[in-house]
């Protein structure tokens, strides 16, 4: 490729901190930092958050690629089918200026400023700013400068082409729904149908009739799924139904669930993991902390705990709605306490499990639509011998600064392990909070 048709990608922070290795996903076209971009990595590079990770990584790559040169002058990126990297220090400016404009000298106008120095420097060649800031973007875009989202690891299309799990099939052959209700199993040919690349779950319906049923890539079969109170908690839809069944199977060891506000994605969770209680170690439930109006928990009054506990009380709820199912009498919830005290489960920030063994654990991670690939990553490499994980979140309702319905780990993690046969998930659609939240789900 001739230079004159190479692009030159400009990254700001937001970019690095969500990847590290973002310099090298460009291919053959030159990547440019601002060196106002150094200045805010050396702010996040002490710290054990995945952010503080991304930061040393990327400083630790620079200086490899540096070695014995400056970065100012064009360095070739590792492999023949890459561009080249340098560093923007000095802005070379003619009439626009960004910190004149927005009238402030904060550091994204520096970026913006370094961008338009590209683009004077670079005469005839396309200069594009990335950023995972819209805002920024929006103000790239007002000064003539072309920008667009960091794409590597989104998932395109997320709203109409993310993986379900489950397939409805209307009209489906009855003597085959009543053939698989008496057996409980038949082969996947004998239903003519095409067989799924991993665990996949079907609603088969004709006329009033309907069945619930997996098919199980182990065996080739499809099996049918039967509705089960577990530990109190009934499937309140055939949705449900299909997730306690992945939940419960011990042979499917990663399972995600995703859907709405009041769906019983954590209920359902929390249920099926109590149930299989005597054959975890532990059971450990854990949720990002996502700090309100992103500040640091640190301006919250009190100790550690007091400050965790507003983060952490949704999963408390789950658990006291499921003690609530039994009478005094039966002795569960005395069990459930005790099971607390011992700490046989184990209530805490995803960020409490840096260090841990996962081994022999039912591990519940929600709100995991607020975790990058790179953390989702993190948390299931960590997974050891008779580990199951379940990831629960809605991707419509992401609380953490740039990460959208198509670049969030819960998105990209569903996309990915659909067809492994350790992997099953599952969409919930159902709303069963109540009424008046299914009202809020639907109307507002």
């Amino acid at each position: 490729m001739k230079k004159a048709d190479r692009k030159i990608f400009v990254l700001d922070t937001s970019v690095i901190l969500y990847d590290h290795s973002a310099i090298e996903n460009f291919e053959e076209h030159d990547v440019a930092i601002p060196i106002q971009v150094l200045e805010e990595l050396d702010t996040f590079k002490k710290g054990n958050d995945t952010i503080n990770f991304e930061a040393r990584e990327f400083i630790r790559h620079l200086d490899d690629i540096a070695k014995s040169d400056v970065l100012t002058d064009w360095q070739p990126l590792n492999g023949a089918t890459h561009g080249a990297f340098k560093v923007v220090a000095k802005h070379e400016l003619n009439g626009v200026d960004a910190t004149k404009v927005f009238q402030d000298s904060k550091n994204d106008h520096q970026i913006l400023n370094a961008t338009l120095t590209i683009k004077r420097q670079n005469p005839g060649r396309k200069v594009v700013l990335v950023s995972k800031d819209i805002a920024l973007r929006l103000k790239a875009k007002s000064l003539g400068i072309m920008a667009e989202d960091y794409l590597t690891g989104k998932i395109r299309d997320v709203r109409d082409k993310l993986y379900t799990g489950r397939t409805v099939v209307e009209d489906f052959n009855e003597e085959a729904i009543d053939d698989l209700f008496a057996n409980g199993r038949t082969a996947v040919e004998d239903l003519g149908m095409e067989r799924p690349s991993g665990n996949h779950f079907f609603i088969l319906k004709h006329k009033k009739k309907s069945i619930l049923a997996k098919f199980d890539p182990r065996t080739g079969t499809v099996d049918r799924v039967e509705k089960h109170s577990v530990f109190g908690i009934s499937p309140k839809n055939a949705e449900q139904a299909l997730a306690m069944s992945a939940l419960m199977d011990p042979e499917i060891k990663l399972v995600t669930m995703q859907g709405a506000a009041g769906t019983g994605k954590t209920l359902l969770a929390l249920a099926c993991a109590l149930e299989q209680r005597r054959e975890y170690r532990q059971i450990y439930v854990t949720r990002p902390v996502v700090p309100l109006s992103n500040k640091d928990i640190g301006y919250l009054p009190g100790d550690i705990q007091s400050k965790l506990d507003p983060y952490m009380q949704p999963l408390w709820d789950n658990l006291k709605l499921i003690k609530g199912q039994f009478e005094k009498h039966d002795g569960t919830p005395k069990r459930i306490d005790e099971m607390l005290e011992n700490e046989k489960i184990s209530i805490a920030p995803l960020a409490y499990i840096r260090g841990r063994s996962l081994s022999n654990i039912f591990f519940i991670v929600d709100e995991a639509q607020n975790l990058t690939p790179l953390e989702i990553k993190t948390v299931i490499s960590r997974a050891g011998e008779g580990t199951k994980i379940v990831f629960t979140g809605d991707i419509h309702q992401i609380d953490t600064p740039y990460l959208d319905t198509e670049s969030n780990g819960l998105s990209y993690l569903i996309d990915k392990a659909k067809g492994d046969p350790l992997f099953a998930h599952i969409t919930l659609e159902k709303g069963e909070r109540s009424p008046l939240a299914n009202l809020a789900n639907e109307l507002l």
